[in-house]
């Protein structure tokens, strides 16, 4: 979990000073020492943010394909144009469905004329019912044969299924398509759907600081999540997580996240990339700037007083974006005294004069 950006709630509460703690002489401190600038560690309101790679899609992304094989003959939109469900959106010649129609409707006529024929025959028992029954048989299929015909004759023109925007046209006039062939993706963008990842650990971290038993519980408390677009903008609306699937991704060992954020104007396209941004408040943060600390062997370091002296102190830390400060979660409490500056010039247990800001 990478935590990014922080805001500072409220009065900073780490006061620093302008002046020196006392008026003491040279006379008074260790030959050789130097003086150096120190903090006092106190507890403030931030609130942290964990960023995430996220995919954009429509709440509803429906692929057009026709129903029936031919070639288009029409075509009623452009690309990006908004549709309606059932609108008309392009037209296929099917010479087959046409064959397929006028082979139905004869063989109706057909099955009609002999019903007719032989009905009087059976009222005068010259036939049995028996093949009268047959006959109709036969008739009420090719009714059916050609209710399906003209249903798909009314195929040949493909409408929207859903409200929504018309993506890329993959196919124009005269081409040759079937059933497989997908002319265009047609995206219900009222709302957008954003799809990220966390691993195991990010995950567990994320679910114990949220209220709840529950996993629904604390998905129904996570606070709402924030969009920051590829431009780096952040997007206007605010969003919130709907499901978080209850399986791990066994390759790449990640769990798969579904947020939406209301699309009013239509500024988010299907496709698209983004960050979504998960605020985490933390009432009684300890804030460091980074320039107080280095870094040993991966670890990150700072030089806390102790007296007279200095002593290095591994710390836990998550980044602010400015690449200014740091928020302390491990290794440094409440009223710790931390040197500010010129750390380079110090070492574990180095004597120092203190200059209290």
């Amino acid at each position: 979990m990478i935590y990014n950006n922080f805001i500072i709630r409220g009065m900073v509460l780490v006061i620093l000073s302008v002046s020196c703690k006392s008026k003491q002489s040279e006379s008074d401190q260790p030959a050789g020492t130097t003086s150096y600038q120190v903090i006092t560690l106190l507890p403030q309101a931030v609130e942290l943010q964990s960023v995430f790679s996220a995919v954009l899609k429509g709440q509803e992304d429906v692929d057009i394909k026709p129903r029936v094989d031919g070639f288009i003959e029409a075509v009623y939109v452009d690309e990006g144009a908004k549709v309606s469900k059932g609108q008309a959106l392009f037209k296929i010649n099917s010479p087959s469905s046409v064959k397929n129609l006028e082979e139905a409707q004869s063989n109706c006529s057909t099955a009609k004329l002999d019903v007719e024929r032989l009905r009087p025959l059976a009222e005068k028992n010259i036939i049995s019912p028996v093949q009268l029954e047959s006959y109709k048989n036969t008739l009420a299929a090719a009714e059916a044969a050609l209710e399906q015909a003209k249903a798909t004759m009314s195929w040949v023109t493909v409408t929207s299924p859903v409200d929504g925007v018309v993506g890329t046209i993959s196919y124009r006039l005269g081409s040759l398509v079937d059933n497989s062939s997908v002319l265009t993706t047609v995206s219900n963008t009222t709302n957008v759907i954003a799809y990220f990842s966390m691993n195991e650990k990010e995950l567990y971290e994320f679910m114990e600081d949220l209220e709840g038993k529950t996993k629904d519980e604390k998905i129904k408390n996570i606070p709402n999540i924030k969009l920051l677009l590829s431009n780096g903008h952040e997007y206007e609306e605010s969003g919130h997580i709907a499901t978080i699937s209850g399986i791990v991704d066994q390759t790449s060992g990640t769990v798969n996240l579904r947020a939406s954020f209301p699309n009013k104007n239509g500024l988010l396209l299907s496709g698209t990339s983004g960050n979504v941004i998960i605020p985490k408040h933390m009432n009684e943060a300890l804030v460091i700037p980074q320039n107080a600390t280095f870094t040993q062997q991966n670890k990150v370091l700072a030089y806390k007083v102790q007296g007279d002296s200095v002593v290095q102190e591994a710390i836990t830390v998550a980044s602010t974006p400015d690449g200014k400060s740091y928020v302390i979660l491990n290794g440094l409490e409440s009223d710790d005294k931390i040197v500010s500056d010129d750390i380079m010039s110090l070492s574990n247990g180095k004597k120092i004069k203190i200059e209290e800001f």
